[in-house]
């Protein structure tokens, strides 16, 4: 009985073998498409596609989609409307994660110092974040002002 085309085809989608093993295959098991399959599975010859768990991928997908978001998200720092630092997000969390002290003490001196804290990205003109930054911002601005008081005072 001579094999199909369409056969051969249909083994090689599915199991992943060469030309040559699906003849083979279906010739051995009468052009049956699923004892076909059965028997390559059973001779460990199917072979798994390369991208074949949707998990994996779908978290690729994901990780790649939060990198491009940070890379296009911005920090800025600026101070009477004029930026002293703009870098992308990418570049804030990888600073973090080595200096976190640093960053820290920095993000709370310019807090303290009047300057303005943002997140900007494009496309995304008001970002909520960016309305609690500046009731932080305030807030640290006065009681940076009721210290300078109390000091002068003294």
């Amino acid at each position: 009985m001579a094999v199909s085309l369409e056969l051969i085809e249909s083994i090689r989608e599915r199991a992943h073998v060469s030309y040559e093993e699906a003849k083979e295959t279906l010739e051995k098991c009468n052009n049956d498409i699923v004892e076909a399959l059965i028997y390559l599975e059973k001779q460990n010859k199917i072979k798994a596609p390369l991208h074949d768990s949707t998990a994996q991928s779908g978290l690729w997908v994901s990780i790649k989609k939060l990198v491009r978001t940070c890379n296009t998200t911005r920090l800025i720092i600026s101070k009477n409307g004029k930026p002293i630092i703009d870098l992308s997000l990418t570049v804030v969390i990888l600073a973090t994660i080595i200096a976190l002290p640093l960053t820290i003490i920095g993000l709370l001196a310019a807090l303290f110092t009047n300057h303005k804290i943002r997140l900007e990205k494009p496309g995304c003109d008001n970002m909520k974040i960016n309305k609690t930054l500046d009731n932080i911002s305030s807030a640290a601005s006065k009681v940076s002002e009721q210290v300078a008081d109390a000091i002068n005072k003294n």
